[in-house]
């Protein structure tokens, strides 16, 4: 492994479609490293195309690591994803070389750096039982429910917010706590400590939105729709995150006869937009220390601070 400076690992996110990937290819390429996958759908083994997953032949230029490796049955989280890079970290540091984690979901950057709260596992048997109540409620309904329970979190969150209502709906019935009283109590990231260079790509909005709508129009031409069918096939829950990734909803809804394909490209893309435009609201609030750099300066950037 080629020196790195003083660092221990290469942290690199940004917008969707900024060119972080290519990035932490070439710095890997230079420094003997290894891709680190951090993106919260490119986890997946089902959405390869959808997710924007690197291809075979650039997977074949460096390691790539935690691509693919979970099925879309399982509903993957970022505690999770912290276990599987301590896991990974180990083996790099026996085989000298450099994890380089590259993505666009902030919260696994926080669950390798800061940690995470020590949110308790919810029992399958609890879990399933309180779908099948929530299955025939208004999100607004539940929101009530949980203003009853637990009025902290319900004030926390929106009452259109389903996903995080249920998930703290979940956690009163199996613990009887308040999800907020688990949200103080923190365990550390795998990576605290070590010595890391962050970098936040982040390419001008218009350039960012004009290759996101020209990627999602190659993702249909190298076969998201079939993709998807599979997906479909499976009749997984549609709450799993899987089910609810970029262009899936809208391709699904095709699918079904709801909308034409043109419309489910459009909603695709523009879904995709908006989460571009999270991301980087979530670096400006939540991402401090990271340096934000230009795509066309970010590798000049890298190369001076890891010293290659």
């Amino acid at each position: 492994m080629k020196a790195a400076g003083q660092f221990g690992a290469v942290l690199i996110a940004g917008p969707t479609a900024s060119g972080k990937s290519a990035l932490a290819i070439e710095i890997a390429r230079r420094t003997g490293g290894t891709v680190v996958n951090a993106d919260s759908m490119q986890v997946y083994g089902d959405l390869r195309v959808l997710s924007a997953r690197p291809s075979a032949a650039e997977e074949a230029m460096v390691p790539h690591r935690l691509y693919g490796h979970v099925d879309g049955a399982l509903n993957y989280s970022a505690m999770r994803y912290a276990a599987d890079v301590a896991t990974l970290l180990q083996e790099l540091r026996a085989a000298g070389s450099l994890p380089i984690l590259v993505g666009g979901t902030g919260l696994y950057f926080k669950a390798v750096t800061e940690g995470f709260s020590a949110m308790p596992p919810v029992p399958e048997t609890v879990r399933a039982a309180f779908r099948v109540h929530a299955e025939g409620s208004e999100t607004t309904a539940l929101h009530a429910e949980l203003a009853a329970c637990d009025p902290a979190m319900a004030e926390r969150l929106r009452p259109t917010d389903r996903m995080r209502i249920m998930r703290a709906l979940e956690v009163f019935r199996a613990t009887g706590r308040s999800l907020a009283s688990f949200q103080g109590e923190r365990e550390p990231g795998p990576l605290g400590g070590v010595p890391t260079l962050r970098l936040f790509v982040h390419p001008e909005r218009e350039t960012v939105r004009e290759r996101i709508d020209r990627r999602f129009e190659a993702m249909m031409c190298e076969g998201a729709l079939d993709e998807v069918a599979r997906l479909k096939q499976r009749g997984l829950d549609p709450l799993l995150p899987i089910m609810r990734a970029h262009g899936v909803p809208g391709l699904i809804a095709h699918l079904d006869g709801e909308i034409t394909l043109e419309e489910a490209i459009l909603r695709g893309q523009a879904d995709t937009r908006a989460y571009a435009k999270r991301q980087v609201t979530w670096f400006r609030h939540q991402m401090a220390g990271w340096e934000a750099v230009a795509p066309e300066a970010a590798l000049e950037l890298a190369a001076r601070r890891l010293e290659l």
